[in-house]
């Protein structure tokens, strides 16, 4: 089969699209025929070195959509069944794994990060992992929304509760993950004030996706901007996902009691806050990682009956991964960029 492989770190040279072994599936695993797989940040630390050892030469990929095409033994799985990969691999029997929080599992590994990922023709995935894609979704839709939506999905939902009417400030609107706070945001019946780092980005976040307000990070005092949106009240929640950079900015413009629910550190893993403001404002920092299964699966059913819309930048054959690396890198996509094999 055809894939996009590296063998050492560095930058998009080091990518390498060429004839590997196809995979076979094993007891308990299936074989996928990838329709479309998803860029990701995650992909972009790997082939920087950012992330550990990994078994070389390496397959990236976490967002898969595509088709069973061979089972291993035991499977119960048809081939030909239209499916999205659940990216978090977990063991099915720690305590996170028993109670549901599969996403934290003690052994936990993602998809195309120890393992082999999707930039291929096929991937080789548990069993367990399969999301079966509703009717009307497409494969592009399904692997759109596959890490980055549920793990906004997550943040929102499962970790902190979001009511009508809440202000929640979204931290760069033109990323996967920012665009789908957005709508899920909306779709909770908070208000939401969305912040991109070009005038565009910043009208294509109101205009499409029902941002009430907007702020571009690169022009403006964001906090300054919040406090008079709100009458110097604050917002209730902050997703953030950038990090170091913002971390201080993002309590700054909180109200009292607010909370800060986080997923990344793109823009580095130590941030400095003013601890005077979260105890006298009591404020709280949440920490979330990725999804489960069951956000995938309530995400796909959102995307069906069209109360989410997957927000798709480009897609780019896998022989260009390098381009559509770069364009992730630069941070001038809206969206998701998708790699068809």
């Amino acid at each position: 089969m055809k894939a996009m492989v590296f063998e050492e770190f560095g930058d998009e040279s080091v990518l390498s699209f060429r004839e590997v072994p196809t995979p076979e599936p094993g007891p308990g695993q299936v074989r996928v025929k990838v329709s479309r797989v998803g860029v990701n940040r995650l992909d972009l630390m790997e082939r920087q070195g950012l992330v550990g050892k990994l078994a070389m030469p390496h397959i990236p990929g976490s967002e898969v959509a595509g088709v069973v095409d061979k089972v291993g033994a035991g499977s119960a799985v048809a081939p030909g069944l239209r499916v999205a990969v659940a990216p978090y691999l977990f063991c099915g029997h720690c305590e996170p794994c028993l109670s549901g929080e599969e996403n934290v599992c003690v052994s936990s590994d993602i998809l195309g990060l120890r393992s082999m990922g999707g930039y291929a023709e096929y991937v080789v995935v548990p069993e367990s992992s399969l999301i079966p894609i509703p009717d009307g979704v497409s494969d592009s839709a399904a692997a759109a929304v596959t890490l980055s939506t549920i793990t906004a999905w997550h943040m929102l939902v499962e970790k902190v509760r979001i009511n009508p009417g809440d202000i929640v400030l979204v931290w760069a609107a033109g990323s996967g993950v920012g665009s789908a706070a957005i709508q899920i945001a909306r779709l909770l019946g908070a208000k939401v004030i969305a912040t991109a780092g070009s005038d565009d980005k910043v009208k294509r976040a109101m205009d499409e996706f029902g941002a009430d307000w907007g702020i571009n990070y690169r022009k403006d005092d964001v906090a300054a901007v919040v406090r008079n949106i709100t009458a110097k009240r604050g917002v209730d929640v902050v997703f953030e996902h950038l990090g170091a950079e913002t971390m201080a900015t993002s309590f700054k413009c909180l109200a009292r009691g607010g909370a800060v629910v986080t997923c990344g550190t793109l823009t580095g893993t130590r941030a400095e806050v003013d601890l005077w403001l979260v105890f006298a404002k009591q404020l709280r920092l949440i920490g979330s990682y990725g999804g489960t299964r069951k956000d995938l699966a309530r995400v796909l059913q959102l995307v069906a009956d069209g109360r989410l819309k997957p927000v798709i930048d480009e897609e780019i054959s896998l022989s260009e991964a390098g381009r559509a690396q770069r364009k992730m890198a630069e941070r001038s996509q809206f969206g998701k960029i998708l790699l068809v094999p």
